[in-house]
């Protein structure tokens, strides 16, 4: 990609982050996922990936750090809610779909 592409790309992922993280914080990740298919810890592992790819050591604490903007206990302290079973099972489901079996 040529460097406007790269720019616009980031720029899009900037804006991506804060609906996340700012304007919808309501959503809760277990929809993301059963959704979607991701939620932010995809989009923080996908951020840690980049990193080390690049040379860069970053576990996945600080990489979710740096996504949220704040821990990941402040951030299930102040907007997860507890997931149904019916949440779980379908989580389970996506999860293994597009992650893994993790």
């Amino acid at each position: 990609p040529s460097q406007q592409e790269i720019e616009l790309q980031a720029a899009a992922f900037r804006r991506l982050q804060q609906h996340l993280m700012q304007d919808r914080t309501d959503v809760q990740n277990i929809d993301l996922m059963n959704l979607a298919g991701f939620c932010r810890n995809c989009l923080s592992r996908w951020y840690q990936e980049a990193a080390n790819e690049r040379g860069i050591e970053m576990g996945k604490e600080e990489a979710r750090e740096l996504f949220y903007g704040l821990s990941m206990g402040d951030w299930k302290k102040n907007y997860q809610t507890d997931a149904t079973s019916g949440q779980q099972a379908d989580f389970k489901e996506a999860f293994a779909k597009n992650v893994g079996e993790g």
